[in-house]
């Protein structure tokens, strides 16, 4: 029997991480769709490279930074995009295609792990919820990107909540196994904060079971904070994201009101009891945007990874590979 490749993949709203036996990358979830209606070769201007482009059955999307200056913008930001819709596939391909650019064709079968939000998990949608992410993953998948072909075969998927990646990140070492300094956690209260483009994630986990009381998901990620910046609806959350991430976004003003509603939030789930937490975990964009504040409120209990946007992939990865380890004993 073969064995299959193993993927943690983190569907985030703000970028798409995808995480294997070589590595992880990411790439920004912007899209658009090609309207075929470019200008080039204007005398006194610069010709901008134009981003990647995904073709899905005669669908033809522009994907990453800069996709919303060269097609109409598509930004769906509600729960039906996990479902497979055209432009989420889009960005899937394409952090397929990357992968495959950088480390070769993959050419055997692929299980997958998949991090959704939280509140795709709750309530009484939440078994339809995972059975649809897993029904559009699955099976063959053909695309072009940039004019070559590509193709996969994605034999398993299984979906779990987006920190619970971050979780399995800091417990569990590249090859599946229990770091040893950390494994007596997992026994022990912990709280995980995720703060990512659309949501603010908070998971605690006593003794290896979730605390459903002191578990919630809210929409206060960053995108809140450039919604902010955004009053008068003059760009898309994508132009903003792509000017924040090169570090050429003024957020001084909306900082400490974007921080105050972040913080409320996790006081109202939380009060003081995260001060039983033997470890508290902070992973996602807003852990780098928010770093000295949370270190600073939370003292003594905070651990954030080396690279606290892809750890939660990184963490799904390392649960595939556990749990691969397992079946084989």
């Amino acid at each position: 029997m073969i064995d299959p490749l193993f993927f943690g993949e983190d569907l985030g709203a703000g970028s798409n991480k995808l995480y294997g036996a070589h590595g992880g990358i990411q790439i920004q979830a912007v899209v658009a769709s090609d309207t075929g209606q470019q200008v080039s070769q204007l005398l006194g201007f610069r010709n901008r490279k134009p981003p990647m482009k995904v073709s899905i059955g005669g669908m033809n999307f522009y994907v990453g930074p800069g996709a919303h200056d060269w097609g109409r913008a598509i930004e769906n930001l509600d729960y039906e995009r996990m479902t497979g819709v055209p432009e989420t596939r889009a960005v899937m391909y394409g952090i397929l295609s990357r992968y495959m650019q950088q480390f070769g064709t993959i050419e055997l079968p692929v299980n997958l792990i998949v991090g959704l939000p939280l509140e795709v998990l709750s309530g009484d949608q939440a078994a339809i919820n995972a059975e649809n992410v897993k029904r559009w993953l699955m099976g063959e998948h053909e695309w072009s990107t940039n004019g070559q072909e590509y193709a996969i075969k994605i034999e398993d998927v299984k979906v779990t909540s987006q920190p619970s990646g971050a979780l399995f990140d800091y417990l569990l070492d590249d090859d599946g196994q229990f770091i040893p300094q950390h494994r007596a956690h997992f026994n022990q209260e912990m709280g995980i904060i995720s703060i990512g483009f659309n949501t603010l994630e908070l998971l605690t986990v006593n003794d290896r079971t979730v605390v459903q009381a002191m578990t919630a998901g809210r929409t206060l990620g960053v995108r809140r904070l450039l919604e902010l910046l955004n009053g008068d609806n003059l760009h898309t959350l994508g132009e903003l994201d792509t000017k924040l991430r090169s570090s050429k976004l003024d957020i001084r003003q909306a900082m400490p009101v974007w921080a105050r509603e972040i913080t409320g939030q996790i006081e109202k789930t939380w009060g003081n009891r995260w001060r039983r937490f033997s470890q508290l975990i902070i992973v996602g964009g807003g852990a780098i945007l928010l770093r000295n504040m949370l270190v600073e409120r939370f003292s003594g209990k905070v651990h954030i990874p080396d690279d606290p946007v892809i750890s939660i992939s990184r963490g799904l990865y390392k649960l595939a590979k556990q749990q691969a380890n397992r079946r084989k004993t």
